[in-house]
């Protein structure tokens, strides 16, 4: 490769980077080639040519291209393999086009392929017309399936047994495990989610999603209401599980998650709670109970000590 502009200045090694992003993370056209023009205009021949030399058989724009295009197969195959069921739920040509709009957004700025997908849900609920008809639907998937990814690989801190559970009292501060992630949803979704993972067996090949098959349809889906729906994705035993919550369990967790007290936290679950709360005292030990054997609850972090 060559490090001079077309002008012959020295060019930096920082500048070179810049560049050389800028050009592989450009998207490709319809048939899937560099495109004739940078965005600012300038010929992509010119840009080529000031930091990559030619070689026998290839110019530098060719060169190039097999960068932007391996750039673009890889995070294109790297996000499907991260959100199948939403793939399977707009379909492939609706997911790939909604892929290369996203991307070209959030490009892959990490080491690790693992991020790629972290703003999709946020994204796609600015531009929801990308899901298609199945739009608050897709939104649900993604969030079940980005909550799939963090669950797998956050950090897993010491559990506090039920005998430490059981010496809180209302000013006592709590935390939550980081892997244990809280989804506030429109429709009862997981269990889609988990029939197509299964149908698709997802990770199991090294193959990718293959860019010469014809676009695949949207799935044909089981008639789903909307009612709203709580769910915990959570790590056991080094595996995914989700696990649907009733309201005030939800909130109750979210509000330890915020960084109430116990007792603020259990009134923030709590309100606008219908039935007599004489049965509050025995929801509250059946929770703790279940959370404890599967070691969501932890003593809180010592930054968010130190932040009150």
């Amino acid at each position: 490769m060559s490090s001079q502009s077309a002008s012959s200045e020295p060019m930096s090694l920082a500048e070179l980077q810049r560049q050389m992003a800028a050009a592989i993370m450009m998207p490709l056209t319809a048939d899937e080639d560099m495109r004739a023009n940078a965005p600012d205009g300038r010929p992509m021949t010119t840009v080529a040519a000031g930091f990559i030399a030619p070689n026998s058989r290839l110019t530098p724009f060719e060169r190039l291209e097999i960068y932007n295009r391996q750039y673009w197969y890889r995070v294109l195959d790297a996000l499907a393999e991260d959100f199948p069921v939403l793939r399977a739920v707009v379909g492939s040509h609706a997911f790939e086009q909604l892929s290369i709009e996203y991307l070209s957004v959030h490009p892959s700025r990490s080491f690790s392929l693992r991020n790629l997908g972290s703003s999709l849900a946020e994204w796609l609920g600015v531009h929801p017309k990308f899901a298609g008809r199945r739009q608050r639907l897709a939104l649900d998937v993604v969030r079940i399936e980005w909550a799939f990814i963090e669950s797998f690989d956050n950090a897993e801190r010491t559990p506090l047994t039920l005998d430490q559970i059981a010496t809180l009292d209302g000013g006592s501060a709590l935390g939550l495990q980081p892997h244990l992630r809280l989804l506030a949803l429109d429709y009862a979704a997981d269990d889609l989610v988990l029939a197509l993972h299964k149908q698709q067996k997802r990770g199991a090949t090294e193959a990718g999603v293959k860019h010469d098959e014809g676009p695949e349809a949207p799935v044909r889906l089981p008639r789903l209401r909307r009612r709203p729906t709580w769910l915990a994705a959570h790590r056991f035993d080094n595996a995914v599980y989700y696990r649907r919550l009733e309201r005030e369990e939800f909130l109750t967790l979210g509000a330890i998650r915020e960084g109430l007290p116990l007792g603020e936290a259990l009134e923030a679950g709590f309100s606008g709670y219908v039935n007599p709360e004489a049965r509050r005292p025995a929801l509250v030990r059946a929770w703790f109970a279940h959370w404890a054997e599967l070691g969501w609850i932890c003593a809180p972090e010592l930054d968010s000590l130190f932040d009150k």
